[in-house]
């Protein structure tokens, strides 16, 4: 007759075949497969129950089944009246980024655009007047989705707009995520549904500061009018985005508005994200009217999360250094890359190629710093260099290869936009984009503070010793 001990033994056997069967199947990093199957057999019971709950990504299959009973919009050559740019379309000085033009198409199924414009906003102060006027010209639909949107002055600002909109009989839609509106309470959420506002909450949890869904968050920051004007980048909806509100924790940033047949790759992403989270589908020429020419940049929306997108952006970021023939500038708030891109930016330096990277002297998380020196010398020890930029905090996001190519959006350097978060960003193809830019970079590097490896060698013991437990922590900051 069994005992009791017998059946839990076989029970755990077999629930410990069951999980590290599934781990060796579907994980994609070998080291994270040891890890996991390390700690389902150790603890056979309670291993397999982490397993479970922490280590099986169910966006990806969330979103696949959404996305087999509804359709999503899908893009036509006809819709773009521009037809599909081939790669011989690139200006004669970015031609050598042919190869990464390719790719980038190959990875993630769009076109690069002909016929874009892209202006540059500096903050809150340009971008949200800018943002307001377009959604106060609303004829049609307007579309939006924000990580943090603050119920402060700027928030309200927004809501009030949005509300006027509808009262005029223009179709809205506000896409907040649940865990960054809480940045604010009461939540903007209440606001928006008393104003009449059809919202929805990306990813609704009930303890989000405790729950794993909270590093699964929807960083992305989209705002589509008539489907014809288009913002992104990475600035939320916040007063301390506003310089000259004089806030407590003022934070620089960039944004940009759209015009052109990219602006369907805005809206189409804002489109599937509405269809995950509510089931409804936007289609139609309500949200996708038809787009013209509005001048010369050649651009690609890049989607990039957990679910379907999965690494989609890290092999743009790995094409783009290794494209790189004469320069490599990145301005982030987080600079946590896995080692991967370490190697790749490394491998750029040791090339002959000028690698800068700007991060904020004093970042908003103190353990994402620590973390961060905590391996900076593994960049600095081959040539690229790193700068140390002033306040207030620059929560600002680019990338600029040889002066010709341009990634800007809501990405950040570190696991979260990389690995956990849902991230929207676009490459362009523009010499005069990349320079104003790089005009920003440049200023804000005269600056800034240079680190070097020497400086960081001459560090106590103790705070190198903080900063590398710090690096342990990298996977989830």
């Amino acid at each position: 007759m069994y005992t009791y001990a017998t059946i839990y033994l076989v029970v755990s056997i077999a629930i410990s075949i069951a999980a590290s069967s599934h781990a060796a199947i579907y994980k994609r990093d070998s080291r994270s497969l040891a890890g996991w199957i390390g700690v389902i057999w150790i603890a056979p019971i309670a291993g397999a129950a982490l397993y479970l709950m922490l280590g099986i990504n169910r966006i990806e299959r969330r979103a696949k089944r959404r996305l087999r009973v509804h359709e999503t919009h899908e893009l036509s050559p006809q819709e773009l009246p521009l037809g599909l740019t081939e790669t011989g379309d690139l200006p004669a000085r970015a031609f050598h980024l042919v190869h990464l033009a390719n790719l980038a198409g190959r990875v993630l199924g769009l076109p690069l655009l002909p016929g874009n414009e892209i202006k540059l906003l500096r903050n809150g102060d340009e971008a949200y007047p800018e943002m307001l006027r377009a959604i106060e010209s609303a004829k049609h639909s307007v579309a939006m989705s924000s990580y943090i949107f603050d119920r402060d002055k700027s928030g309200m600002q927004f809501i009030g707009a949005l509300q006027s909109a509808i009262q005029r009989g223009v179709q809205v839609r506000l896409l907040l995520d649940d865990v960054g509106i809480r940045y604010s309470f009461p939540t903007i959420a209440r606001s928006a549904r008393l104003a009449g506002i059809p919202v929805a909450r990306f990813l609704p949890v009930l303890v989000p500061w405790l729950f794993h869904y909270a590093n699964l968050r929807n960083h992305r920051k989209i705002l589509v009018v008539d489907g014809q004007v288009g913002f992104a980048g990475g600035i939320n909806i916040r007063d301390d985005h506003c310089l000259d509100r004089n806030t407590s924790h003022p934070e620089r940033d960039i944004h940009f508005r759209f015009l052109g047949p990219v602006v369907a790759h805005l809206q189409q992403t804002f489109a599937q994200d509405w269809l995950w989270t509510t089931g409804e589908e936007l289609s139609g020429d309500l949200w996708f009217p038809k787009l013209f020419t509005a001048g010369n940049t050649l651009a690609r929306g890049i989607a990039d999360g957990p679910d379907e997108d999965l690494n989609k952006l890290r092999m743009v970021l790995l094409g783009a250094i290794a494209s790189a023939q004469s320069s490599i500038t990145i301005v982030t708030p987080y600079f946590l890359p896995d080692m991967a891109i370490i190697s790749s930016l490394n491998v750029a330096s040791l090339r002959g190629v000028e690698v800068r990277i700007i991060v904020p002297e004093q970042p908003d998380v103190r353990l994402v710093r620590w973390a961060s020196m905590g391996q900076m010398w593994q960049v600095l020890e081959h040539g690229c260099r790193v700068w140390l930029s002033k306040a207030p905090f620059d929560h600002s996001k680019m990338m600029i290869v040889d002066g010709q190519w341009s990634l800007i959006g809501s990405m950040n350097w570190d696991p979260r936009s990389l690995r956990l978060n849902f991230e929207f960003n676009v490459e362009c193809y523009d010499a005069a984009l990349a320079n104003s830019l790089l005009e920003i970079a440049n200023a804000s590097l005269s600056e800034s503070r240079e680190c070097t490896l020497t400086n960081l060698i001459s560090r106590s013991l103790l705070v190198r010793l903080r900063d590398g437990f710090s690096r342990a922590l990298m996977p989830y900051l």
